[in-house]
């Protein structure tokens, strides 16, 4: 049996747990209607990364409760793109990445991923912050870029992984944690729910 249920649908976060050996069961609910995870009026980034996160292992609790299944600890986590203390989530459009993208072109951004563990009625945090610096995109590097189809599913338009790689000019802190999933990090908590990692 798994030793950990995944609270997310991000096929990212999977690859980079079995990169741990970590072996997970995803834990979800129905997918909802309209755009995941709304900021709240006047909520501030880097408080809302964290509250998505921690609302994403709280609800697996309760759904693992509502199907009566084993009681493993429940790992979530939120990746959001911060500039200028906007959030830059996954675009909604063409239109929409290109907009996010002029906007990263030239500049330096945070990227905060969040994450939350509940087990045995505990929930433990914690958020990977790094700095990234895109050099300067012309608008035939955007274009060109939204022909990949590669933007459409990420948190600021771009997934440093993949193409989206070749715009970053520097990062200062977590390589995995841009991706989604800070590993650092994951395997401090996982520690703390008796899962220990090499």
């Amino acid at each position: 049996m798994p030793p950990i249920y995944l609270a997310s649908r991000s096929p990212r976060r999977r690859e980079l747990l079995a990169q741990l050996g970590v072996e997970h069961e995803l834990l979800l609910p129905p997918p909802a209607n309209g755009p995941d995870e709304p900021q709240l009026p006047g909520e501030p980034a880097a408080h809302y990364v964290r509250r998505t996160a921690r609302e994403k292992a709280l609800t697996g609790a309760e759904l693992l409760k509502q199907r009566k299944l084993a009681g493993r600890p429940i790992l979530a986590a939120d990746t959001t793109v911060i500039l200028d203390g906007d959030v830059l989530g996954k675009p909604v459009d063409r239109n929409d990445a290109v907009r996010i993208l002029g906007r990263l072109s030239g500049s330096e951004h945070e990227v905060h991923t969040a994450l939350a563990l509940v087990h045995r009625g505990t929930l433990h945090e914690d958020v990977s912050i790094t700095l990234v610096r895109f050099r300067e995109l012309t608008p035939g590097d955007i274009s060109r870029y939204c022909d990949t189809g590669e933007p459409y599913d990420k948190a600021g338009a771009y997934g440093i992984q993949g193409l989206g790689g070749v715009f970053v000019q520097h990062i200062a802190g977590s390589f995995t944690g841009v991706m989604g999933l800070p590993l650092y990090e994951t395997a401090r908590l996982l520690g703390l729910a008796g899962i220990v990692l090499p």
